[in-house]
């Protein structure tokens, strides 16, 4: 595109950008995207770009599971659910899931009994089977500790759903605590979540 006076070159590009990112089903990398308009050009001046075009539009382009995907404006998504659906495992969380799936968020790699001892209350393998079916955590590595039990970590499919490029932007914990939306000392004392079960004392942590 030698040939194109500089601004032409760069609508270009712009418009390829966007293409690729429309027709991609996952987050496009920047990695992906220097190969289409080589390394010497500014990808996030060339996301700015189209952000500003998109501006009054009922999607936007945005940073998310470490690449760019466009995503609609959360104003629609009321509309948007009435009309096709969503994400039946997101919405169907219960508060006791929302919560443990924050803590593994945070604390991860994290086992079953790690997260048990951290809530005073047994984690049950139902609890864990259903963030797992949502794709929202998976299998991590082996702890270190008797048994070698499992750990579990987010995915990629964590960060898309809650809206994340990668997990530096989950929420200050602090800042959940100022804003009264998490308290350190309810969640360590056991009594923030009455409603999980106790499990039976023979449930023993194996590998889940």
């Amino acid at each position: 595109m030698d040939h194109l006076p500089p601004e032409a070159r760069w609508r270009e590009w712009m418009q390829r950008v966007e293409a690729t990112i429309f027709a991609a089903s996952e987050p496009v990398g920047r990695e992906a995207l220097g190969r289409i308009v080589g390394r010497s050009c500014s990808i996030d001046l060339l996301i700015d770009d189209i952000r500003e075009e998109l501006r009054g539009r009922p999607y936007d382009l945005v940073a998310v599971g470490g690449g760019w995907k466009h995503l609609t404006r959360p104003a629609y998504a009321d509309a948007i659910r009435a009309a096709v659906g969503g994400n039946e495992f997101a919405s169907e969380l219960t508060q006791s899931e929302v919560l443990v799936l924050m803590c593994v968020a945070y604390f991860q790699p994290i086992t079953r009994a790690e997260l048990s001892s951290f809530f005073g209350k047994e984690i049950s393998r139902d609890l864990i089977g259903h963030l797992r079916g949502a794709g929202f955590i998976a299998s991590g590595p082996r702890s270190p500790t008797p048994g070698a039990p499992y750990t579990y970590v987010t995915t990629k499919e964590f960060l898309l759903e809650f809206g994340l490029d990668t997990l530096r932007d989950l929420p200050d914990f602090e800042a959940l605590e100022d804003a009264g939306l998490l308290s350190k000392e309810r969640l360590l004392a056991g009594d923030i979540m009455p409603e999980f079960s106790i499990q039976q004392s023979g449930d023993v942590e194996t590998e889940d």
